[in-house]
């Protein structure tokens, strides 16, 4: 690391670099205001704001590895081998500046220009926060020599700060057990953490990152154990994002930047898919929002390709085609990382970068890299003006394909499709929508439906697969159109954006209904995959499910019950054969919908008291696109890679 990133003094890091604004009282009371919400993604917020602290001493060139345990009971242990946090007296408040940074609300060294000059936890509300929330917290220092403790319950000292040991090394740990009185949920997702540590590794070179889940062992009885560390840093970052796209130029280009102490660094390709897929960070903070940096490399990559473009002639060949921002959007793929000295964000979880001028400074740097860029490599460059002349071609289709089925829907006088049995209520609210995979199973729906506030929309078979369709051909597509039509939705275009228009959305719950079987399955990902890539904001508003019809069926005599897994269909056979071998229990497999009929279809699957729907969540975009684009694109190695990584929770009828 260069001398200009480490701090002017770091060796003065001490007691007295911990400056203390206010208390922690709020917190419990409204947990909400400080992390974002008390679901699972609060929970795993609060690992965010203990790893950032680790984050910021690696920013200040002290810490190389950072080791994270989920621990037996969900609790977890974050180490790292930095400095350690502070334990000396605070003058002014007259304690262990490790207790006060552990129980005073925006309190820590961040505040402290001399201590760390950039940082990702700048509300400050940090590792107190996580205290505040946690029925435990042990903190472990190891700092000048020595080891030193001290416990904390719902974010009070339990003991003082007491010297336990000698050391040989520095760092601190920080293990913890969320309340289970603040949140709704308390098992952590070893996906969830290993994808946030993957991300950290690509945003700072060199940093080992380490995640141990000490909740299960596996077949050679030792736990399950991921390492990561990223020589190539954003450029690599940039190429696991591509992973099952077909690349339209060589390598990454790879920007960088500083100016009025403001660091940018991008890497950014393109691929011939037809979506956009950009991650953004500040101070290593995922900004799932955006903001001003990712505005600033817009503006960049629109200027500089719009005008190579004009400059030689390129567009001229569009005639009444005018080149629209959304054109150069088109299979780009970037991660825009930005280290800021006093980032302003919007909200508490700081999803949104507010600073206005670094709006101008990411235009500039990634202004001048592409300039040079396009200067050096013509073949290239002539590669990206070809997609997005591809882009504004398809795009003026498309618009006139979508002014096509609309116009039809209006000469057609509402324009239901003629499959569609509707429900007779008008309340949205309240009324819900089943995509049938089938007539025969749409059929019998039909006769199990509740009439008043459930559709019934047989889909014909498998869709069309959108990841590897151009748009316009989407709306040629009878299945879509049906799908369009029925939900009353509309792609409208605004300031140069597509945008659903939900205004006319006719039912608040749009479920998913296809056989339990390999086919329904891949059904079901056909359907996730248009909404995701033209319905985003159905299925981020909540309204898109996913119904789960019975695999079983357990019968003794007039008794029966129904199965969803394996352990319920055992369970099942062992109550009604009292752990012996009865032939008279009799097991049915359903494969398909069409082999229930109507009321148990209704029993099962329809009936709001009984049914079990799954909800279609967004947990991290731009991993769901990563992920569509690996299952449906062209591309077999990573598809095959993630089929035989996930093959043991599969269900194959053989």
């Amino acid at each position: 690391m260069s001398e200009d990133k480490k701090p002017k003094n770091s060796a003065d890091y001490g007691a007295n670099n911990i400056q203390a604004l206010e208390g922690l009282e709020a917190v419990r009371k409204r947990p909400g205001m400080y992390i974002g919400s008390t679901d699972t993604k609060g929970l795993h917020h609060l690992v965010w704001e203990v790893v950032d602290n680790s984050i910021d001493e690696h920013l200040a060139g002290h810490c190389s590895e950072i080791t994270m345990h989920i621990l037996e009971g969900n609790s977890i242990k974050v180490t790292d081998n930095g400095r350690g946090i502070p334990v000396g007296m605070h003058e002014k408040l007259q304690k262990s500046a490790l207790e006060v940074v552990m129980t005073v609300l925006h309190a820590g060294g961040k505040f402290d220009k001399d201590t760390y000059k950039v940082s990702g936890g700048l509300h400050g509300v940090g590792v107190s926060c996580v205290n505040a929330l946690s029925e435990l917290l042990i903190a472990e220092v190891h700092r000048d020599g020595k080891i030193y403790t001290q416990s904390y319950s719902e974010g009070k000292p339990q003991t003082p700060v007491e010297e336990v040991g000698t050391s040989d090394h520095t760092g601190t740990t920080i293990t913890f057990t969320p309340d289970k009185n603040i949140f709704e949920t308390l098992e952590y997702k070893f996906e969830v953490l290993a994808t946030r540590m993957r991300e950290l590794s690509y945003l700072n070179k060199g940093l080992k990152l380490i995640l141990i889940d000490e909740r299960a062992k596996d077949d050679k009885g030792e736990f399950k154990k991921i390492e990561y560390k990223s020589e190539g840093g954003l450029k690599e970052f940039v190429l696991f994002m591509d992973e099952g796209k077909t690349k339209i130029i060589d390598s990454p280009i790879h920007v960088f930047g500083k100016e009025e102490n403001v660091e940018v660094e991008v890497a950014m390709t393109y691929n011939d898919s037809y979506s956009e897929s950009i991650r953004s960070f500040v101070n290593n903070i995922n900004t799932r929002e955006g903001g001003t940096h990712v505005s600033g490399f817009r503006r960049a990559v629109s200027r500089e390709f719009d005008k190579y473009g004009k400059e030689n002639g390129f567009f001229n060949k569009l005639k009444d085609i005018k080149i629209s921002s959304d054109d150069f959007k088109e299979g780009l793929t970037a991660v825009v990382s930005v280290k800021v000295p006093e980032p302003q964000f919007k909200g508490q979880t700081k999803g949104e970068l507010g600073n206005s001028e670094v709006t101008g400074i990411v235009s500039r740097a990634v202004g001048e890299a592409l300039k040079t860029f396009l200067e050096e490599n013509p073949k290239m460059a002539k590669r990206i003006v070809d997609k997005v002349i591809l882009a504004a071609t398809a795009r003026n289709a498309a618009r006139k394909a979508r002014e096509m089925v609309q116009r039809k829907n209006v000469l057609a006088g509402g324009g239901l499709p003629g499959k569609l049995s509707d429900c007779s209520s008008k309340d949205p609210k309240e009324c819900e929508i089943f995509l049938v995979e089938g007539d025969s199973a749409g059929g019998t729906a039909k006769q199990g439906r509740d009439r008043v506030f459930q559709a019934i929309l047989p889909l014909r078979g498998k869709i069309l697969n959108v990841e590897k369709a151009m748009e316009h051909k989407i709306y040629e597509n009878e299945e879509i159109k049906s799908m369009f039509t029925a939900l009353g939705v509309s792609i409208e275009e605004k300031d140069g954006e597509r945008i659903l228009n939900l205004d006319k959305l006719r039912y608040h719950k749009v479920v998913i209904m296809c056989d339990a079987d390999v086919d329904g399955s891949h059904i079901v990902t056909l359907i996730l995959t248009f909404l995701f890539r033209y319905m985003k904001p159905l299925v981020e508003q909540g309204f898109v499910y996913v119904a789960a019809p019975p695999l079983y069926q357990i019968r003794k005599g007039k008794q029966s019950v129904y199965c969803w897994n394996e352990e319920e269909r055992q369970n099942a056979i062992n109550t009604y054969s009292n752990g012996e071998n009865d032939t008279t229990v009799k097991i049915q497999r359903y494969k398909g919908l069409g082999e229930m009929n109507a009321e148990q279809l209704w029993e099962t699957t329809m009936d709001p008291d009984a049914r079990t729907l799954r909800g279609v969540t967004i947990d991290d975009a731009n991993e769901a696109d990563r992920v569509f684009s690996m299952l449906m694109g062209d591309e077999v190695p990573p598809r095959r890679a993630f089929i035989e990584e996930n093959a043991k929770y599969a269900n194959v009828d053989v």
